[in-house]
């Protein structure tokens, strides 16, 4: 994916604008970061001003009248400034280092906010995946983005800034002291000569830093390439080396692949650009730099010998200088990687604004004692954003209270779809949803989803204690976790656990975590489900990883674990479907049947019929 605009159209105007708003972004999320910064850059600026003004004021002491109480005066005074200077220095640096420590958790928050944070539809879009990767992709393989505001930017911008008025404050008397009368270079004096050398000086100045800038652009231009060469090394390097790869990586010798990829000629596309215009440039930066420095000791120089000032202030001039000729070429260059840089915030900023779609209701969506809920489906279609395709059409379903209700039919005939308007994670594109003969859009959006307990068929569990996997907080009623665990068949499982529910899951934060099978970790989801205490519970494969006794356990309690909740289960084994007391074919996003069990096969002509038939022969 491209940046949103090219970086060569976005004016200074708009770089401004996006680093701008990523600072009160970056200050609001890491409070005292930028503060602890100024301080630091700051002070370091300074010091270097600081020794060449009293080295100079020492030195023509010593080259003129030689007063050891003036010598020792100045010696003092450097001594203490110094200390006190290199004082501060480690103390802005102790707290710059504080503030700094939790810097990039600090940047991964304000992403992992927007993503836990926005609605589901907008999530589940690709779009928005592949904006976030390219977030990434631009942070890791050069820093670009939030994560460059701080050290590459900013710390730079205060540093160059405190270096120019620093430099200023020690070389305006270099220009305002005249050459003796008398002299032979009293041309030195001349105001057109002085504005001639600051013209040239000037010029040289910003000439190196545009080059450096033009060279740094390539990053930019470089941007599409250097991110699949990240996201190939990425892989390559380390999640290839995930466990769950190995056994296909040694049976086919895909490493063989693997390096294929990576000797592709497309990773080394920057590769080019550093052995050509942009070594070029780089090395043009640093050559114009040292002819600045050339030219100033030889204004100083000359200014010396005709008698302008003492030798020992050709050290403060020529120090001050170069110093505020490197302020200026480090803000120039800022500014040109403030702009380099607002290219890949349009990308962060699209991301973080995009917007949420669901409309968020009012209405208190009471959870009932007598769990007296009826969710009508009347006349729902509905169609996947950026999809021609109909996920569901004119689906028309009604719930009776307490009912098992079983979802049918091949893969891709909208099933889930259909469990996600009923959680409201999607609207419906046309018709609506009902509870108690409410449209479910005039819910409070997060009181609605309360009501509905879920085990979807790719679940995922933390590695934490059990207890609070299975009751999704830190709090939790340790009975009723137990209990929960043994209704949902784990209960053998639990007593062999060491630490019992404060056992953690996998080893990923504790050595002595235990490795759970997928027969037991989809138990322990059906366990968080039932926890949950939802008036309806919904079940997509809840037994896909049980063995077959598992899965006989589970079938022959569900009445007694669902209790008198209103239970909807997806599955693709048809003889687990039996118990339920209505079944819902679909087909193509169609509702095609519905009825039960028995009245379903008799249709030998019906779609259920087709399905019961295809699996029940290899049980004959």
């Amino acid at each position: 994916m491209k940046q949103k605009k090219d970086q060569s159209k976005l004016s200074f105007r708009e770089a401004f604008k996006l680093n701008y708003r990523a600072f009160l972004l970056v200050n609001q999320s890491c409070p005292g970061i930028f503060f602890s910064s100024f301080l630091y850059a700051a002070v370091s600026a300074v010091i270097p001003y600081v020794g060449i003004y009293f080295s100079a004021q020492i030195i023509n002491e010593l080259a003129g009248n030689r007063n050891p109480e003036v010598i020792w005066k100045w010696v003092w005074i450097t001594v203490v400034v110094t200390a006190v200077l290199a004082l501060f220095k480690a103390l802005a640096s102790r707290y710059k280092n504080y503030r700094h420590s939790s810097w990039w958790q600090n940047i991964e928050t304000i992403y992992n906010n927007k993503l836990l944070r926005m609605d589901f539809c907008v999530l589940d879009e690709q779009h928005t995946h592949d904006l976030y990767s390219q977030i990434l992709q631009n942070s890791n393989w050069g820093g670009w983005g939030l994560g460059r505001l701080i050290f590459t930017i900013f710390e730079p911008l205060v540093n160059s800034v405190v270096s120019l008025v620093s430099g200023i404050a020690l070389t305006v008397s270099l220009f305002t002291l005249p050459v003796p009368e008398g002299s032979s270079f009293t041309f030195l004096n001349s105001p057109v000569f002085v504005l001639i050398f600051l013209a040239v000086l000037l010029g040289i100045t910003f000439l190196s830093p545009f080059c450096a800038n033009k060279a740094d652009n390539y990053w930019v231009k470089a941007s599409e390439y250097m991110q699949y060469g990240n996201r190939i090394f990425g892989f390559f390097g380390y999640e290839v080396h995930d466990r769950s790869r190995s056994l296909d990586m040694r049976m086919y010798n895909q490493q063989n692949i693997c390096q294929s990829y990576l000797n592709r000629p497309r990773l080394s596309y920057m590769s080019r650009y550093a052995k050509g215009p942009m070594g070029g440039l780089m090395a043009l930066s640093a050559a114009i730099s040292m002819v600045f420095t050339g030219f100033a000791y030889l204004f100083v120089c000359l200014k010396s010998w005709a008698g302008a000032f003492a030798v020992g202030s050709v050290t403060q001039y020529v120090g001050a200088i170069t110093s505020l000729s490197k302020g200026v070429s480090d803000l120039m260059r800022t500014v040109g990687d403030i702009k380099n840089n607002a290219s890949f915030l349009q990308t962060t900023f699209e991301f973080l604004d995009l917007p949420d779609r669901m409309y968020q209701g009012s209405l208190t969506t009471e959870k009932r004692s007598d769990r007296n809920y009826e969710v009508e489906f009347r006349n729902v279609s509905f169609r996947y954003p950026q999809s021609e395709n109909y996920a569901l059409k004119h689906v028309s379903l009604k719930f009776r209270i307490g009912e098992r209700l079983a979802l049918v039919g091949p893969n891709g005939s909208g099933k889930t779809t259909f469990i996600k308007l009923l959680c409201r994670l999607y609207d419906p594109t046309e018709g609506e949803i009902l509870l108690n003969g409410i449209d479910i859009k005039k819910y409070n959006y997060d009181q609605y989803r309360e009501i509905f307990s879920v085990v979807f068929q790719d679940f995922q569990l933390f590695s934490f204690p059990l207890g609070q996997n299975v009751a999704a907080r830190e709090d939790y009623d340790p009975k009723r976790a137990k209990e929960c665990l043994i209704e949902a068949g784990f209960g053998d499982r639990l007593s062999r656990m060491p630490q019992g529910l404060d056992t953690c899951l996998y080893k990923d934060f504790d050595e002595s975590g235990v490795e759970i099978s997928g027969g037991e970790a989809q138990k322990i989801a059906i366990a968080r489900a039932l926890y949950k205490d939802a008036p309806f519970i919904i079940l997509d494969e809840p037994t896909a990883a049980l063995d077959p006794v598992a899965e006989y356990e589970v079938y022959s309690k569900f009445n007694e674990i669902v209790g008198d909740k209103t239970a909807v289960y997806i599955s693709h084994r048809l003889s687990s479907c039996r118990f339920c007391d209505e079944i819902a074919v679909f087909q193509d996003g169609m509702l095609v049947q519905k009825g039960s069990h028995d009245e379903l096969v008799k249709d030998t002509s019906g779609e259920y019929y087709k399905l019961w038939q295809s699996q029940a022969q290899y049980y004959v």
